[in-house]
């Protein structure tokens, strides 16, 4: 049973990062599962200012350092998805879309995703004018009219942040006040450039070439005010989160709202499973309540697997260690430096097929700025070669690197731009999955991919200072590693205005699948699937 583990942690965000570090750290076998990026919701946060000891830091940059602390102890990670448990006896199985994976205890972390406000048109312009990332989409929005919906700390938060581009933004809270707190509800309602609106519901948004139209209404004097613009604005939607616990309803205890019952030692109705973080019952959800949460969790699983151990004598296969460094040293180059010059070298040191990295450039300085990258990157190993190839007319769309095999055959993987920011990780694991053997699949999966017979192109638009735009890619790269019908070509879409107003985006990330259907928004595997096998992405 060589994927026994002695605890299987559902959900990469504080709390079941946490929960890894500390299972790890006490020298227990544990493996965190995260279907999207590690991270969670918090990620998407550009300034965190109330956490203990610590005055100011990114959500990202939080949350990364606790997954790096985790694997300094031994602690696995695999971004996979959980399909279905079996929860019965000693050995607990989780179903993944990498496999199955069998543990002594189990925690279930898996958070939750923001609500839609529900108002006539959110659907239909998702992407198009609605939005629920400000990071991610708040530039689309430069020198604009903003509406921010919503009362909490997500509201308040994030209305602050969209001064930075809008021309004016307008909150619309539901209730009397902010629920946040005062300190920060104070700033937003004092901001020259917010003005907050109370007991107020946005009732119908519509337009054309994005929004140009909302009716919103005084819910206690019945006032309704019908704002009409020339040129498109935006409506951002922060109106709290449901619990992501739909993959194991009817296995565990929910209450009616489909948050996750837990006991004062955050175990579940079931022995052996436990809960934390925000798919919990609990009064209040913040990163420090969620790292608390996983803390105790943690801590409750260390005497429960030991219980288990003494009774049934089972033991997980691997003891987890330190995890051991690269003993390779590389000189460092102009854009990365030592370490990750060697971490790059461990990783492409085990593509099973050298790659050929074609570039496609143009005049202007961001071409110079991608042959840089490349040729830096293809420093770091020799199963990494680069050709800059002759200006054709039928490559619009430069600066671009095209992955092809030695020999020249495209592998239908491109990035238009410069993969930094969020992106470079993307890149880099498009270039694993392009050489084999490439990130673990279901064999379910692999057959699926395989009977794609027909012709798909995949277009995603993101911007690098996009949390959410990875997911999308890593799925689409993936796919089309796997079959030499599908291609997946990332624009950054600052660079590639044409794009923008030919599809009127106005959010990333965006799939464009054949030319003609859109998507927004993160999308798994499975879920790119479905829309080739539909054949209609459809508008998400």
């Amino acid at each position: 049973m060589d994927k026994l583990y002695d605890v299987v942690v559902v959900g990469g965000g504080p709390a079941g990062l946490t929960a890894a570090l500390y299972l790890a750290r006490a020298r227990y076998r544990v493996l965190l599962l995260e279907k999207s990026r590690f991270g969670g919701q918090i990620a998407i946060t550009e300034a965190v200012v109330n956490y203990p000891g610590i005055e100011k830091i990114s959500g990202t940059e939080l949350t990364e350092t606790i997954r790096r602390q985790g694997e300094a102890f031994g602690a696995e990670y695999l971004q996979a998805e959980a399909t279905g448990f079996d929860l019965s006896g000693n050995i607990k199985t989780v179903e993944t879309t990498a496999g199955s994976y069998q543990c002594l205890g189990l925690l279930l972390a898996t958070g939750a995703h923001p609500r839609k406000a529900g108002f006539r048109g959110e659907d239909a312009y998702q992407g198009r004018g609605v939005a629920y990332c400000a990071t991610c989409d708040g530039e689309f929005f430069t020198g604009k009219e903003i509406f921010v919906i919503g009362g909490g700390y997500a509201a308040a938060e994030e209305s602050i942040f969209l001064t930075r581009f809008a021309r004016h933004v307008t909150v619309l809270i539901r209730k009397e006040d902010f629920s946040c707190a005062a300190s920060l509800a104070e700033e937003a309602r004092n901001h020259e450039k917010i003005t907050v609106l109370t007991n107020t519901v946005m009732e119908e948004v519509d337009g054309q070439q994005g929004l140009t139209y909302a009716r919103y209404r005084n819910t206690r004097s019945g006032e309704v005010t019908e704002y009409r613009s020339e040129e498109p604005f935006g409506v951002f939607v922060f109106t709290g989160y449901a619990p992501a616990t739909d993959q194991f309803k009817g296995i565990v205890e929910l209450d009616d709202r489909g948050y996750l019952l837990t006991d004062q030692a955050q175990q579940t109705n079931i022995p052996g499973v436990f809960g934390a973080g925000d798919v919990c019952v609990k009064p209040l959800r913040q990163v420090v309540t969620a790292t608390a949460d996983g803390a105790l969790a943690a801590t409750e699983l260390e005497k429960y697997v030991a219980d288990i151990q003494r009774k049934t004598g089972l033991r997980s296969t691997v003891t987890p260690k330190s995890i051991s460094k690269h003993s390779a040293k590389v000189t460092s180059t102009s854009l990365f430096d030592e370490k990750m010059a060697e971490e790059l070298k461990g990783l492409f040191s085990a593509m099973e097929r050298p790659l050929l990295l074609r570039l496609y450039l143009d005049s202007r300085p961001i071409s110079r700025e991608l042959e840089s990258f490349v040729q830096s990157l293809a420093a770091i190993s020799k199963r990494l070669t680069v050709e800059v190839a002759q200006k054709n007319a039928h490559e619009s769309y430069a600066p671009c690197v095209k992955v092809c095999l030695a020999d020249g055959t495209e592998t239908g993987l491109a990035f238009h731009g410069v993969p930094g920011g969020h992106e470079f990780t993307s890149f880099v694991l498009g270039l694993y999955n392009a050489a084999g053997p490439g990130q673990a699949i279901s064999s379910e999966t692999r057959e699926r991919i395989q009977k794609i017979k027909k012709p798909v192109d995949l277009k995603i638009l993101v911007t690098l200072s996009c949390n959410m735009c990875p997911d999308l890619v890593k799925s689409a790269q993936r796919i089309a590693a796997e079959n030499p019908n599908v291609t997946a070509e990332v624009y950054d879409i600052h660079h590639f205005e044409g794009l923008k107003n030919q599809y009127q985006i106005m959010s990333v990330p965006c799939m464009i699948m054949n030319d003609q259907a859109l998507t927004f928004g993160k999308k798994t595997i499975e879920e790119i699937l479905s829309m080739i096998e539909s054949g209609s992405a459809g508008r998400t």
